[in-house]
């Protein structure tokens, strides 16, 4: 049987503010391509917080470190209001509404469908993302397939909203399923849409939530839009064991809740890496290749370091439900939405990238690719008298 020609698929999982991390690895892999390279991702996946670059990225693959430095603006940029209204009235009214639909028994007041209004990350998002750019980009061959994941609530499945160049039937499988759709700003905020933190979205009929919730296999909607070698950009802490801190200690719900985000979003990736790695030893299953690049730092104590930044009345909450000191920096690190920590999270990735470039550029043979390019470049005497030096045919 003959090996299958590698097809490279980029897999951007979810993490709130802490996918700041991922700007900085994808601008050091810009760094390893040449000036106007195009992507070298034919196939890209992203959920929640991961698919917002995802997108971007899908917009404009013809010129990827275009693309990089955008999403590497917007992350350098951030502030939490640009994500949901942390004000003093919006985080008093969000208060009195709970305690009067608690009080009440929902009669009078009805609950509140999240905690946050997250209506600013909307209009950032339609400003800043080009949609348009992806039946284009499809179109013109620069891109293959790109795919992002949400959860329904009707039937608590995994649903990965996709668009390709090529004819790829949806697929169903145990609790994921996918749909062929063209992509909307309602696609990315259904993927966006942590639970409790903020509202659902509707979207074809149903109501979804974030993509990690049911997500039991994030690398799977890659491998099935075409992707056999997957470079995948995570966010989970280096220390492996992410339990509390003092085990003797009643969490408070502030922990609890910074836990659970923990588990949403890092559980699913490493056994699914642990199930391709068993399936690449069976002979005759389709190989998959992954590299993983994950922070090489406790991200928890990057923001632990930051959550100063936070809006005093933001910090008065997470103070309430025991979240603002150091044993609550694990909710902390996916909402602090502050350039300071955001900055730092990006100077990470960029420094992970280049310890790691030789295995990434072997990974995704950047220098098969250079040497190829070389091969054909046009003469010198043959060029136009306009053409740049490093211009490619």
């Amino acid at each position: 049987m003959s090996e299958e020609p590698p097809v490279l698929g980029l897999v951007l999982t979810g993490g709130g503010a802490r996918a700041a991390y991922q700007a900085g690895v994808l601008k050091g892999i810009a760094e390893f391509l040449p000036h106007g390279a195009a992507s070298p991702f034919p196939v890209i996946t992203g959920t929640s917080a991961g698919a917002v670059s995802a997108i971007a990225l899908a917009s404009d693959p013809a010129h990827f470190r275009h693309a990089v430095y955008a999403i590497e603006r917007v992350w350098r940029a951030f502030r939490v209001h640009h994500v949901f209204k942390a004000d003093a009235v919006s985080v008093l009214r969000a208060g009195l509404h709970w305690m009067l639909a608690l009080v009440t028994g929902g009669w009078l007041v009805h609950p509140p469908r999240s905690l946050f209004d997250n209506t600013p990350l909307w209009d950032l998002l339609r400003v800043q993302l080009n949609f348009d750019g992806i039946p284009r980009a499809l179109y013109k061959g620069h891109l293959s397939a790109i795919g992002i994941c949400a959860t329904s609530y009707a039937d608590a499945d995994s649903m990965t909203f996709y668009a390709c160049a090529s004819p790829i039937d949806p697929w169903q499988r145990a609790f994921r399923k996918s749909a062929r759709v063209q992509l909307t700003l309602d696609h990315l905020m259904a993927s966006l849409a942590i639970p409790f933190l903020f509202r659902p979205i509707y979207v074809h009929d149903q109501f979804y939530g974030d993509g990690a919730m049911r997500q039991t296999s994030p690398l799977s909607p890659a491998i099935h839009l075409g992707a056999n070698r997957l470079l995948v950009v995570g966010v989970g802490d280096a220390q492996a064991d992410a339990g509390l801190r003092n085990p003797k200690a009643e969490p408070t719900f502030g922990q609890m809740f910074g836990f659970m985000l923990d588990s949403l979003f890092m559980d699913q990736l490493h056994s699914d890496l642990e199930l391709i790695a068993s399936q690449n030893e069976t002979p005759g299953m389709r190989r998959i290749d992954a590299l993983v690049m994950t922070p090489s730092q406790d991200l928890s104590e990057i923001a632990r370091r930051h959550r100063y930044e936070l809006p005093r009345s933001l910090r008065a909450l997470l103070r309430t439900i025991g979240a603002n000191n150091s044993a609550g920096t694990q909710l902390l690190s996916y909402l602090l939405f502050e350039r300071g920590y955001t900055r730092e999270l990006i100077a990470l990735g960029l420094a992970d990238a280049r310890a790691r470039a030789q295995e990434i550029r072997e990974f995704l043979g950047l220098d098969r690719m250079a040497t190829r390019a070389r091969r054909v470049r046009i003469p010198a005497a043959s060029r136009g008298a306009s053409a740049p030096e490093d211009s490619f045919p």
